[in-house]
């Protein structure tokens, strides 16, 4: 994990599935399977990640996706699971594929189709 400007205390769950890469429903659902991962909530009663729960979803995921454990062998190794020290590491944002810009001259040609095919159309039922 890599160090990032601005450091932070709490992640929402929507940071937290950016940095590992899951999906927000797949952290819910290991949570409901996991006990040692229990983010807190705040007032509002969204979930707030810390560095410490991030670290256990990133050693669940290696469990499960390269390791191969099933469920019930994850929680068996996580018995014995000792997290490390949460200290002021920072957790770098998995960089995500930009969406393509679409440029005005793109928008212009086909909007210049459109229209014609319009007007031709219209020239038909006149």
């Amino acid at each position: 994990m890599k160090h990032i400007g601005i450091k932070k205390l709490y992640y929402s769950i929507s940071e937290v599935s950016t940095i590992t890469g899951l999906e927000q429903y797949v952290l819910r659902y290991w949570e409901s399977e996991f006990p040692q991962l229990k983010p807190a909530k705040n007032r509002a009663g969204n979930r707030i990640y810390t560095n410490k729960d991030i670290k256990l979803i990133l050693y669940i995921k290696k469990l499960l996706r390269d390791e191969r454990y099933t469920i019930e062998g994850a929680k068996r190794v996580l018995e014995e699971y000792v997290p490390e020290s949460d200290g002021a590491e920072q957790l770098e944002l998995l960089t995500v594929p930009p969406k393509k810009k679409i440029q005005d001259e793109e928008i212009r040609a086909d909007m210049m189709e459109v229209k014609n095919f319009l007007e031709e159309l219209a020239e038909k039922f006149k």
